[in-house]
């Protein structure tokens, strides 16, 4: 495995396929920007539907628009990046919603980091409708950017919380005037004179106050020339409401003794004496339960953006600079977004790492739990690379920022759950074509309903409620939210256990794998070679009489002459004996024997560290170690024996620790279904022993990154739906290759961007559960969307049968959405 550059971070986006675009540009290519925006004002999947057609109908932009969310996610080609921000922030004002820019970032790879912009700057040119918010070409008008960002999404939840506010105390009067009005209308007993006067008085309140955020929102979309489920919940309200009214002043319903009696299930035609059927109770039904609905559904997609929301406030707020990037010596306070790349910062204990970097000096623990579901804290002292938001626990440190701003792991975590939570898996396709024209279908139902009622010879008042009932029942926003809280729910739930799903493509791809390629270093194993071994000489073989006198001696001396060399080994064989503690010797006249090992002189005396096969070419004397030799290469240990002059003194095994968890997450692998496949470019004695300790019986050894390719497209021509899991610049094109790529947090950023799903600890044991989840997701997803289609197409024809009472659609109606949302909400137990 080779070490990742440290130069500029590889773009962390993955290229959606999503085909519901109606975008005039192919964007099969990879997006050069995105634009997030906040909307508010949609309702339903109606909405939802009507913002996207608009947006994707810009040349070059290719629209996501999320419901749970309150957000729109914009890819954008070359020609889409042309168009202003003003552009996008228009069309979704043609549709009748308002829209507020999140952030507009260029996803082209620069020498430095990807620009992010927000509040209407783009990165790279200038936005004459924007000239307040010059373009961002440095470092502190990038974080001008990303405070502008913070702020545009906490006006957003700030807004959403007044929403729910005003809803809760619309409901709960609309509720108190409600109880009155029910029991007057159901109860003869309650009936006093010129009762239905006091009803129809307090229902005026209810229907047109309490009901008034059904009413705008109904407007609103009229004057745009479209139709939402406000426009079904406001139609049906008033027209209870009017006819009541017409029935009281016109109707013969005003009288003193004007008695009403509800007998059955519907009991529309008869039980009114002296007049029509008022239905103010009807009125205040569909209100009351549809406000107890909308507050429980907006509160409860609330809670299922709390992962999203708690990830974006991980990071740090300040960072004490103590130098700058340029060399100059500081000590100052600054917002932690203000970091350039090689400015270096001190980490007092107890606080969060203000960005991603490398110690230069101190140790202490990290706890980097709530990143990466890592429980155990991590020591780290200089050298070690630490991550943006990760907390010390005890030790203070200076760390040199590597990456600051959308190059952070946080940041990149932030923009891949986003982008898992905003887009739409393909299972919602029918959901969506259906939404496009489901209320106004709704809509003539119910005037045909209403005109084959009176042709049958109903009365006038039976036909209206009859229809009243069709557009209270039915409910575009189940089909709306189905898929769109399941992602969020599921995709935070993967978060916190240190998965990020790359889009909600990926669900489809990790439900049907049957088959799962691991690459060896780095994956199964640490990728750090360690000691396995120190070995003395058998009886028989020269240097056997105790030439050295224990294994710590020999260590000592090995790593003595292994000391200036920089190979994995020699740094493995050196980092063992200060472990144990051993004194290391001088040496002199070091020599380096290109590849086979090196040679040094310590006290006089010249010793070799290198393997057996060079030391027999140096004339050294090996036998009697032969049974040893082979027996521990059959092992797949890298081998070094130490040698002075001519006698072989003792034998180091050195190999690459196989991680804890790896035997258990294949164990968990094969449960799950999953055949498991080793394909390592390392020699088959190690990849083979790899194997055994893992438990994997199919095993490809010393495979080059073109025959990985090969291995997975072997597996696919057998008709297998294959997983690759690696994480190495050598796994890309497999990673690339397969049904499902996972690329382990550890690896590089070629792996991960070419990724469907990273397994941020690199704790192999999450590829399993990034499987249970990614099923357990889609599953929820499915039923949702069986309920919402179920309900409706049980609910209509019900309704159109005259056998649901108003006031019952108006529950169940409310109550389909809500059950969608509880549905998503049990994934946070997801596992």
């Amino acid at each position: 495995m080779s070490e990742p550059p440290q130069a500029a971070a590889a773009p962390s986006f993955h290229t959606a396929r999503n085909t519901t675009s109606t975008a005039t540009e192919n964007l099969d290519a990879a997006p050069v920007a995105e634009v997030n925006l906040a909307i508010s004002g949609m309702t339903c999947a109606s909405c939802v539907a009507r913002v996207e057609k608009k947006l994707n109908k810009m040349p070059g932009v290719r629209a996501s628009v999320n419901l749970a969310t309150d957000e729109a996610r914009l890819e954008l080609s070359e020609t889409g990046a042309q168009l202003e921000t003003a552009d996008f922030l228009t069309q979704v004002s043609a549709a009748g919603y308002e829209a507020r820019l999140i952030s507009r970032t260029d996803l082209t790879p620069t020498a430095g980091s990807g620009t992010t912009t927000s509040a209407g700057a783009r990165a790279g040119t200038t936005d004459p409708h924007d000239a307040a918010h010059p373009a961002i070409t440095n470092s502190n008008t990038h974080a001008e950017s990303v405070r502008a960002a913070a702020a545009t999404r906490e006006a957003a939840d700030a807004q959403a919380s007044a929403r729910i506010a005003s809803l809760r105390q619309r409901f709960w009067i609309s509720l108190a005037l409600s109880i009155p009005v029910v029991a007057l209308s159901m109860i003869p007993a309650l009936q006093f004179p010129y009762w239905q006067w006091v009803i129809g008085a307090l229902t005026l309140p209810i229907a047109l106050w309490c009901g008034w955020p059904f009413h705008r929102s109904a407007a609103a979309a009229l004057r745009h020339g479209s139709t939402t489920m406000d426009t079904l919940i406001s139609l049906g309200t008033l027209a209870s409401l009017g006819w009541s009214i017409w029935a009281l002043l016109w109707g013969g319903a005003g009288g003193a003794n004007y008695r009403m009696s509800m007998t059955g299930i519907h009991a529309l035609t008869t039980g009114a004496a002296h007049g029509s059927h008022v239905y103010f109770e009807t009125a205040a039904m569909i209100v009351t339960f549809l406000l107890l609905g909308r507050w429980l559904e907006t509160r409860s997609r609330r809670s299922a953006g709390d992962a999203l929301r708690s990830l974006l406030a991980l990071g740090a707020d300040d960072a004490r600079r103590v130098r700058t990037a340029s060399g100059a010596d500081v000590d100052e306070i600054i917002p932690a977004s203000d970091l350039a790349v090689g400015d270096e910062f001190l980490v007092a204990p107890g606080t969060k790492i203000a960005t991603d970097g490398v110690v230069v000096s101190g140790t202490t623990a990290v706890d980097a739990s709530l990143l990466t579901g890592e429980s155990t804290p991590i020591d780290v002292g200089p050298g070690d690379k630490v991550t943006g938001a990760t907390l010390t626990t005890a030790g203070a440190i200076r760390v040199r920022a590597t990456r600051v701003g959308r190059d952070t792991t946080l940041a990149q975590m932030g923009r891949l759950l986003t982008r898992a939570q905003s887009g739409k898996a393909p299972v919602q396709a029918l959901a969506d074509r259906v939404s496009a024209v489901f209320v106004p279908a709704v809509i003539l139902i119910a005037l045909v309903t209403f005109g084959v009622r009176l042709a049958l010879g109903n009365p006038l008042d039976l036909a209206i409620m009859t229809a009243i009932t069709v557009l209270v029942v039915a409910c575009p926003c189940a089909l709306g939210l189905a898929t769109p809280t399941a992602l969020m729910v599921g995709s935070g739930r993967a978060s916190q256990r240190g998965i990020l799903i790359h889009g909600p493509e990926t669900l489809e791809s990790a439900h049907s794998v049957n088959t799962i390629i691991l690459d060896k270093t780095g994956t199964l194993t640490t990728g750090t070679m360690a000691v396995d071994r120190v070995l003395l000489p058998p009886a028989g073989a020269r240097g056997g009489s105790g030439a050295v006198a224990a294994h710590k001696e020999a260590l000592a001396l090995a790593a003595s002459v292994e000391n200036y060399s920089e190979h994995p080994l020699a740094r493995a064989i050196v980092a063992r004996a200060r472990e144990e503690g051993v004194e290391l010797s001088p040496a002199t006249d070091f020599e380096n024997l290109a590849g086979r090992g090196v040679r040094a002189t310590i006290g006089g005396q010249h010793y070799y560290a290198a393997s057996p096969r060079a030391l027999r070419e140096a004339g050294v004397d090996v036998s009697g170690w032969e049974s040893t030799l082979e027996e521990v290469a059959s092992g797949g240990a890298s081998l070094v024996m130490l040698a002075r002059g001519d006698e072989a003194l003792a034998l180091i095994t050195v190999r690459d620790q196989l991680r804890p968890a790896s035997a258990a997450a294949v164990a968990e692998l094969k449960n799950l279904g999953l055949t498991p496949i080793l394909a390592s470019g390392d020699n088959a004695a190690t990849t083979r022993a790899v194997a055994r300790a893992a438990g994997i019986e199919v095993v490809h050894a010393e495979v080059l990154p073109a025959d990985k390719v090969r291995v997975v497209e072997a597996a696919r021509a057998e008709g297998r739906r294959v997983a690759m899991v690696g994480d190495g610049v050598n796994d890309a094109a497999a990673l690339a290759a397969a049904d499902l790529s996972i690329a382990m947090g550890s690896g590089t950023d070629v792996a991960k961007a070419a990724s469907d799903i990273t397994i941020v600890n690199s704790d192999l044991r999450n590829v399993g559960a990034a499987l249970r989840i990614s099923a357990a997701t889609l599953r929820v997803i499915r039923q949702n969307l069986a309920w919402a289609f179920g309900y409706n197409l049980i609910a209509i024809p019900a309704a159109v049968a005259g056998i649901i009472l108003p006031g019952l659609a108006a529950a169940a109606m409310a109550a389909s959405s809500v059950i969608v949302v509880l549905n998503s909400l049990r994934l946070r137990r997801a596992e």
